[in-house]
């Protein structure tokens, strides 16, 4: 690259992808701190080539940047708003919001082509009407998207109003065969307008990343506030996402030098099951492959044992310490059925590799891995062996082989608890895609066999029970009971819970490794993944867990009890 630009500011040369392509030394020596910047949006997220100006806060401090753009390049040159750094926040009264009519394409589809016009003007117009009358400013952007922009004092009105134009949109009846759904992603306490409109980007992607028809505000750089998202999940049936994901995945591949593959700690079958689907795409795109596999558990070693009986998997499952050593510059990192750091097999991999792919349907969470060169996030889908199935589908000629199919097909069994759960059009699809390759239920089923100790233990956990709330079970693994994996057998036993009558919730206990683990389960009516999230965990609606550390079960009881008492009143 030339540094020899006489231009006495920071200067770089954006090619039409907005990539740097040249500077001058004054970006240079500006720059050092800044390490492996390779294209403008990693030195402002929301870049507009558009804007012949706007602000940026690049390591702490505030530039305008100025873009002239050329016949087939962009000038961008960095200038020091010396009155912002020197005057602080500018944006401190106002707060910017993100509104997203998150389930438009499936309306349209079950409404008369007529009608459907009318109902979009009638949204537009509640929308407009709403933020109005608070003194606000919105404006639709585009699509079924709109920005709004209200006095910081609005918010406390907003929830007290509980954002009733989520309800007032929902009750819209005009032939729609479903209810239309709102998304809400606000930012504020910024330094900028800039700073508040990024934050309002992060709490949409974030919203629905947990599944849509919810509000998420985002109040700095990792302080987050979750209001609603009881609802049951937006699903998506378009195919494109898949199709356009399935092809991103297969050139970031072939632009590899190898792929490592991890999925999440004490691993399940749609964890190795999806980990085997994504091997199987490059492996035959002939890259080496690796699958990071610390433990074999309890619940995955029949389908480990079936996948090393393939001679493709020699060598394949390795432990963290020896994929940290394998690390090459162009390694390609698939992380699976997680996409939350501190849950990965091998967390270090995350700092070691630059290019990093994420395939999760877990609600979204704080604290999310970035900086990722793909992203296939899908909070209603059934499993990640759904996801990765539905790409396989896109990949011209790719053979499986039967271990391959029937370990996939296990991860949609398990997570859907024999289609029962979370079950959608695109579930039933990728099971018969499957099935038509060659899943055999009877053999997938085999993969689900426990030992003799373990329903004994699953037995007595069930037995030992305690009902609170009238509907919600609470039950522990005692400490006197040895298995081979407590937190897979606690998951176990909380889903069955769910099959005695009356039981519409349920939580198990464990204490295994120092810590205190919790699986939490319900039938749709209680979201337990908020009630995970306040005692640090996570998960989805009708499945999540947490890990607590420095407390007693019997604490942890008590700390889950008191977070049920608080999440109650807030649903009434």
């Amino acid at each position: 690259m030339k540094e020899n630009i006489s231009i006495p500011f920071p200067y770089v040369k954006l090619d039409k992808e907005l990539n740097i392509i040249d500077y001058n030394s004054r970006y240079k020596e500006w720059s050092k701190g800044l390490k492996g910047v390779k294209t403008i949006f990693q030195l402002m997220s929301d870049f507009d080539v558009d804007k012949k100006k706007q602000m940026a806060c690049v390591d702490g401090k505030y530039y305008d940047l100025y873009t002239n753009p050329e016949s087939d390049c962009f000038n961008v040159i960095f200038v020091e708003n010396s009155y912002v750094n020197n005057k602080g926040c500018v944006n401190s009264n106002i707060l910017v919001g993100l509104l997203l009519v998150d389930n438009s394409l499936e309306i349209q589809e079950t409404m008369d082509e007529i009608r459907f016009p009318h109902f979009s003007a009638i949204i537009e117009r509640k929308i407009n009407d709403y933020f109005n009358n608070m003194g606000g400013l919105v404006k639709k952007i585009e699509g079924y998207k709109y920005l709004f922009v209200l006095n910081k004092e609005m918010l406390k009105k907003l929830k007290e109003d509980k954002f009733s134009i989520t309800e007032q949109i929902e009750k819209l009846e005009m032939g729609n065969d479903v209810p239309a759904t709102l998304s809400i992603g606000i930012g504020m306490n910024g330094n900028t307008v800039n700073e508040d409109m990024a934050f309002a980007r992060a709490a949409l992607d974030l919203a629905m990343g947990r599944g849509g028809n919810q509000i998420v505000i985002k109040e700095s750089e990792d302080t987050y506030q979750f209001i609603g998202g009881d609802g049951k999940e937006v699903s998506q049936n378009s195919k494109v996402r898949a199709r356009v994901k399935a092809y991103g995945l297969v050139e970031l591949i072939l632009s590899a030098s190898d792929v490592i593959i991890m999925g999440h700690k004490n691993p399940d079958l749609d964890s190795l099951g999806s980990a085997a689907g994504v091997f199987a795409i490059a492996n035959f795109y002939d890259k080496k492959c690796h699958i990071v596999l610390n433990q074999v558990t309890s619940s995955i070693k029949a389908l480990y044992e079936r996948l090393c009986d393939d001679g493709r998997y020699e060598n394949v499952f390795i432990n963290s310490e020896e994929a940290v050593k394998i690390v090459k510059k162009r390694t390609l990192l698939i992380v699976v059925d997680t996409h939350r750091p501190f849950l990965t097999e091998c967390p270090e991999l995350l700092d070691e590799i630059k290019n990093i792919v994420v395939i999760d349907h877990h609600r979204k969470a704080a604290g999310a891995i970035d900086n990722c060169a793909l992203i296939y996030h899908e909070a209603y889908a059934s499993s990640v062996s759904e996801m990765v199935t539905e790409m396989l589908m896109y990949i011209k000629g790719i053979r499986l082989s039967k271990a391959e199919i029937e370990g996939l097909m296990a991860g949609i069994t398990v997570d859907t608890k024999n289609f029962a759960f979370k079950t959608g059009i695109k579930t039933f699809e990728a099971a018969a895609y499957l099935k038509k390759n060659g899943a055999d239920s009877i053999s997938v089923r085999r993969l689900f066999k426990n030992s003799f100790d373990e329903y004994l233990a699953r037995s007595e956990i069930i037995r030992n029970a305690e009902i609170i709330y009238d509907n919600m079970a609470i039950s522990v693994l005692s400490d006197k009971i040895i298995v081979d994996n407590p937190t897979v057998l606690i998951a176990q036993a909380a889903d069955e819970l769910l099959s005695l009558q009356g039981i519409e919730v349920s939580y198990v206990f464990c204490e295994t490794g120092g810590k205190v683990h919790i699986s939490a389960r319900s039938l749709g009516k209680i979201n337990v993944q908020k009630l995970m999230e306040m005692l640090g965990g996570g998960g989805h609606q009708a499945g999540a867990a947490a890990q607590l550390e420095g407390v007693t079960i019997d604490e942890a009881i008590n700390m889950l009890k008191e977070k049920i008492e608080i999440y109650l009143k807030e649903k009434d």
